[in-house]
């Protein structure tokens, strides 16, 4: 394989051994995004001069005798990231000059550990949806079909990894804003348990950097491998050196198995709100499959789940009251008005994201309440289990679509129209709760788009997930460069 699509973990062994600099490298990778990503566009905001710069210090570092985890090995960072001298606007217009003088808490990580930073990676407006495009920096496409979206928000980072920018990006994920985009682009990310990196910087423009992440976002790494996805987790986890860094050092529990084997997983390929796409069932079952013949112990139900379709409704309210906080007053009003004109009879999800719209705060700690309700659930149902397999969305990646309405979009699911945001269900399986999950390749579609499934792990063991992704790696295969 050439280098542009080696591993971290080759790349630094590759170095430690002196058979390739961190300027060939950085060079190869510079001189790719050059040829490449005029049809991709993942690259929004390049920073070669600087790359070059850290490339050369990273070569002089290692003659001295030096080694750390990412000596000279280039990196992406998706565009939220605060990095000092380069423009954060998510995607808003109104931002595209505005330029932070510090670095965000994982940029900072990214450097100690000796990475080499080629640039930042596109986004949605907002980070607003499951697709990357702004009218700043235009569409990121998807690198197996350039009809086709590369995901959100960390869609430019899914996309750079997949054409071979750099082996290793940063995103972050409330929406499967990690997972969507590896499950599009076939790589792999890891959502981590909530609070376990520190998102201090990953901000929105001119929002101070203050040590306080938003109510169920995580930062978390992006490769193309499983045991690189560890490596970056490695980099970035522990506390904010500002909060309980003061007091607290990481000490992650190990995974808890070592053989596919030994693991005992529950597989869901099914939801009450939404249906699975016939190539996405394929994938889980392709997984589940592999586990059963490798002597997992693998099961299709157990009275131990906590209801999905609650988890949903939780998931849809906590979400949506958070994404119009604050929105202006006028607008507001009109959201009131709408959601008391539903049916108290109306337990869709499009209702649900009407009614988390206009929460007060009483209804918010009502909702926070249920939600620790489900996440002692999750601890009953982790003593039994080790993990859940289960789909990120129901189908592969789908072509662009930039209708500004995003509820009035519509998902196309085996011919079959579901609202746009209803596919969400299976990222907010995980994220309400707070629970680590791994997003890995499970093989291509018929259409020969690729296929990734999520193995959600236990709280605060996100060892045990990313353990488990790297053994599916080799049983069934993972990142395929695309054709």
């Amino acid at each position: 394989m050439e280098r542009s699509y080696q591993s971290a973990e080759g790349l630094a062994a590759a170095l430690r051994a002196r058979e390739v600099t961190s300027v060939e490298l950085t060079e190869e990778a510079i001189a790719r995004v050059e040829r490449d990503d005029k049809a991709v566009n993942a690259i929004c905001v390049p920073d070669f001069d600087r790359a070059r710069a850290a490339a050369r210090g990273a070569d002089e570092a290692r003659a001295r005798g030096e080694d750390r985890p990412l000596l000279g090995i280039p990196v992406t960072v998706k565009e939220s990231y605060n990095v000092a001298g380069l423009p954060t606007t998510w995607g808003m217009p109104q931002y595209r000059d505005h330029v932070p003088a510090e670095d965000a808490v994982q940029v900072s990580r990214l450097r100690a550990a000796g990475a080499v930073i080629l640039g930042k990676t596109n986004v949605p407006l907002g980070l607003q949806d499951l697709q990357s495009f702004n009218a700043i920096y235009g569409t990121t496409n998807n690198p197996w079909d350039r009809a086709r979206t590369s995901g959100g928000s960390s869609g430019g980072s899914a996309a750079a990894l997949a054409a071979g920018f750099g082996s290793l990006s940063i995103g972050s994920d409330i929406g499967g804003s990690l997972r969507t985009p590896a499950h599009f682009c076939g790589v792999y990310a890891h959502k981590p348990t909530l609070g376990l990196v520190a998102d201090r910087g990953m901000v929105p423009p001119t929002a101070p950097a203050y040590p306080v992440g938003p109510e169920l976002a995580v930062v978390g790494p992006m490769a193309r491998t499983a045991r690189d996805l560890t490596l970056l987790l490695d980099v970035m986890a522990g506390p904010d050196p500002l909060t309980y860094g003061v007091a607290h050092q990481l000490a992650l529990p190990p995974a808890r198995h070592a053989r596919l084997s030994d693991f005992r997983v529950l597989v869901l390929e099914e939801h009450p709100f939404i249906a699975t796409g016939s190539a996405v069932r394929a994938g889980v079952n392709r997984v589940a499959d592999a586990l059963a013949e490798a002597g997992a112990h693998v099961e299709r139900r157990t009275s131990l789940l906590p209801d999905l379709a609650e988890a949903a409704t939780l998931y849809t309210q906590l979400l949506f009251s958070g994404s119009v906080a604050r929105f202006p007053v006028d607008a507001y009003e009109e959201l009131r008005t709408r959601a008391a004109a539903l049916s108290a009879d109306d337990r869709s999800l499009a209702a649900a994201r009407l009614r988390g719209m206009v929460f007060s705060h009483r209804d918010w700690i009502e909702a926070n309440d249920r939600r620790e309700h489900h996440r002692h659930g999750w601890r009953r149902f982790f003593a039994e289990f080790d993990a859940v397999v289960c789909p990120i969305t129901p189908t592969p990646a789908f072509p662009h679509d930039h209708d500004p309405d995003l509820l009035a979009r519509r998902i196309d699911i085996d011919g079959v129209a579901y609202p746009f945001f209803d596919q969400l269900v299976w990222a907010g399986l995980a994220t309400m709760p707070g629970l680590p999950a791994t997003a890995v390749p499970a093989g291509l579609s018929p259409d020969g788009l690729p296929v990734g499934v999520q193995l959600i792990g236990p709280m605060f063991e996100d060892r045990t997930p990313l353990r488990l992704a790297e053994l599916l790696e080799r049983a069934i295969g993972g990142f395929q460069v695309p054709q």
